[in-house]
């Protein structure tokens, strides 16, 4: 049975009962990502993120660490450009004190000038390690040429620059702004009483700020092809190709996975059994959207060597004006949706991933989709929708090229991209 609530404090509640199982999930959402973030604060959210575990005027970092591994719980967090979420998994006889302990981090986390110096240095170090890996390196390079001059475009993580001249007042004064109860979404799912839960979460929300959030918000527009290229000492070349996409807002998101899962979405699509299985010119290729509330990208990434860099252009693009031009049968489409059917399905059986459903469904949308809804939505494509939606979006003079390799791997790499895309 699921509820939901928009809670007097301004807070957005979702509980899923599941009396048939002994675990609790629950996540809070907080509306603030890097997207929201000014250039000189660059990171914050991620930082913020960061310091809710480092201590509150009632628990150390370590009394934090050890409430939870002592009930056997596991507690995490992450960022991203729209939004940060505190999430935890407990048995359900624990949820009241896991409870207890999110929202005092939630809320009270003390940021310490100690814990606040000594954090800076750890993200130093998490960008050093970030920028030290390239095929994960690529997504950003990618993302800050689709977006640029936009906070879109910037890392989540931030810059070393930014990072390392964060002012203890101006984050704290951007997480008492951005923490609180109206710009939250929680989320809770598992074997619990619903109104008991209420009841105890507008019990922690109490006395908490209730007014409203203002984040800066700019449509990012203008987007154009762009080349983008970083000269490193690697091994291999990693190339990412990719076009403007479309928001999860857009009616066409479901013809869009369908599409993306034959294009490039796994081991049976076209692009893994082109260019890894019958070619062998790479260990990892894969598409993949980005959705975003006003914006989103669309893009085919790869880690190749240098001596393959010229089979390969030729290999995407005929793969992709195949795509476009012939468009997809009627079986792979079917073989698709099953695929993604199952998938959701089975994604039930996991506590966690029916809280974050929840969760984000609510943040994203503004209200609650069964997942029978959405699998008849997908049920719903056929093949000449994606054939038309791959023919809009993957149109090929709008290509653009980021890229990560030694300087005469990249030069090599330029000279091929514009020989397919020029």
């Amino acid at each position: 049975m699921i509820s939901s609530w928009n809670l007097s404090n301004g807070a957005t509640l979702v509980v899923e009962e599941i009396p048939y199982i002994k675990s609790v999930a629950i996540g809070v959402y907080i509306k603030v990502g890097s997207r929201h973030e000014k250039a000189d604060i660059g990171g914050a959210s991620h930082f913020i993120e960061h310091m809710l575990f480092k201590g509150t005027p009632g628990r150390t970092a370590r009394q934090i660490a050890e409430g939870f591994e002592k009930i056997g719980g596991q507690l995490n967090a992450f960022t991203s450009k729209e939004y940060t979420c505190l999430y935890a998994r407990t048995l359900d006889e624990d949820v009241y004190l896991a409870m207890d302990i999110i929202f005092d981090m939630l809320f009270n986390s003390s940021f310490a000038d100690k814990d606040f110096n000594t954090e800076k240095e750890v993200i130093v170090e998490e960008i050093n390690i970030y920028e030290d890996t390239p095929d994960d390196l690529i997504h950003d390079v990618f993302s800050r040429s689709l977006w640029k001059g936009h906070a879109m475009g910037s890392p989540i993580l931030g810059t070393l620059d930014s990072v390392s001249s964060f002012n203890r007042q101006e984050i704290w004064d951007f997480y008492k702004a951005c923490y609180v109860p109206s710009n939250m979404v929680i989320s809770v799912a598992g074997n619990i009483d619903r109104d008991k839960i209420k009841d105890s979460i507008e019990n922690h929300l109490e006395g908490e700020h209730q007014g409203e959030v203002k984040l800066p918000r700019v449509e990012p527009s203008g987007l154009e092809p762009f080349v983008s290229m970083v000269e490193k000492d690697t091994e291999q070349v990693q190339l990412c190709l990719g076009v403007p996409g479309i928001s999860y807002f857009s009616p066409q998101r479901y013809a869009q996975n369908v599409m993306n899962s034959i294009l490039g979405g796994g081991m049976s699509s076209r692009l893994f059994q082109s260019i890894r299985e019958e070619r062998g010119l790479a260990y990892s290729v894969y598409s993949f959207p980005s959705n975003y509330s006003d914006t989103g990208a669309y893009a085919v990434c790869i880690g190749t060597g240098p001596a393959k860099v010229n089979t390969f252009f030729e290999a995407m693009y005929t793969e992709l004006e195949k795509f476009i031009k012939q468009g997809v049968s009627d079986e792979e489409v079917a073989r698709t949706q099953q695929l993604i059917k199952s998938s959701m399905y089975l994604g039930l059986e996991s506590v966690m991933n029916r809280m974050s459903r929840l969760g984000k469904s609510l943040l994203m949308y503004g209200e609650l989709r069964s997942v029978d809804d959405v699998i008849a939505e997908i049920l719903a494509v056929n093949a000449e929708m994606v054939k038309d939606f791959a023919g809009d979006l993957l149109n090929q003079p709008n290509f653009s090229l980021a890229a990560i390799g030694p300087a005469a791997v990249l030069t090599e790499v330029e000279k091929e991209y514009r020989k397919w895309w020029g």
